[in-house]
């Protein structure tokens, strides 16, 4: 390993999940289409739905009854919301896979000294299933889902528990993820945010403004170098992207 990533000694990289480590939206959409068709409405194109996950199972359900035109009440959701965990539980991994380069960018960052660790808005019980089925959970120092955080992202407490239960230090930390979500938690958290371009978000990554974007993971070792280079910059929510 070059001595320019030295500076990742010590460092805890944290990333999001669907959209960052793994690309989830074949079985996530595919759930979704289940209950649409149990409920007697038509399918939704997984291009058009990709851009609706991210903030948790019952926002993707709520987010994809209201596009396909039959929004769905709290008490309609609440019944839909265990059997869209059940589907996909039992599916969870039928064809998500990592996203290209990922397993030799952890390879690289775990030579260089660094820990790893997932703050995802995805239920822990969950996250820890899928990366346990692609054979990645063991990579990762600590695995944080909405459940177990004080508040979900974009709420900062969820990363800053993450890097504390990864044995990190905050000022030693870069948040990588696809959306405003994971931007503005970094933000908040005063935590430098690299953002791939191949996530799920439906504000171009590269208009959030990370520290860092990059096309493809073997670009992330670099950029991680470069956000720890980038001062801590905390900013108010109401000045982030919504």
């Amino acid at each position: 390993m070059s001595s320019d990533f030295a500076v990742l000694a010590g460092s805890t990289i944290v990333f999001d999940l669907d959209g960052t480590l793994v690309d989830t939206a074949p079985d996530l959409v595919a759930t979704l289409n289940t209950l649409l068709a149990e409920e007697g409405i038509a399918a939704l194109p997984l291009g058009s739905a990709r851009a609706m996950i991210g903030q948790g199972a019952r926002a993707l359900i709520a987010r994809g009854f209201e596009a396909a035109g039959a929004p769905a009440d709290d008490a309609t959701l609440d019944r839909l919301f265990d059997r869209f965990i059940d589907h996909y539980r039992a599916h969870i991994a039928d064809h998500s896979r990592p996203f290209p380069g990922l397993i030799a960018t952890l390879d690289r960052l775990a030579a260089a000294g660094a820990r790893l660790a997932v703050c995802t808005n995805k239920r822990t019980d969950l996250s820890v299933a899928l990366l346990e089925a692609l054979g990645l959970a063991d990579r990762f120092a600590a695995i944080v889902g909405a459940d177990t955080a004080p508040a979900a992202k974009p709420d900062p407490r969820h990363l800053t528990l993450t890097v504390e239960r990864a044995g990190g230090r905050i000022d030693r930390s870069v948040m990588v993820g696809d959306s405003a979500s994971d931007l503005r938690a970094a933000r908040a958290a005063g935590v430098p945010v690299v953002l791939v371009s191949f996530g799920y978000t439906d504000i171009p990554a590269r208009d959030l403004g990370p520290d860092g974007l990059i096309d493809h993971f073997d670009q992330l070792a670099e950029a991680c170098v470069a956000a720890l280079a980038v001062p801590a910059r905390p900013c108010p929510a109401s000045a982030l992207p919504l």
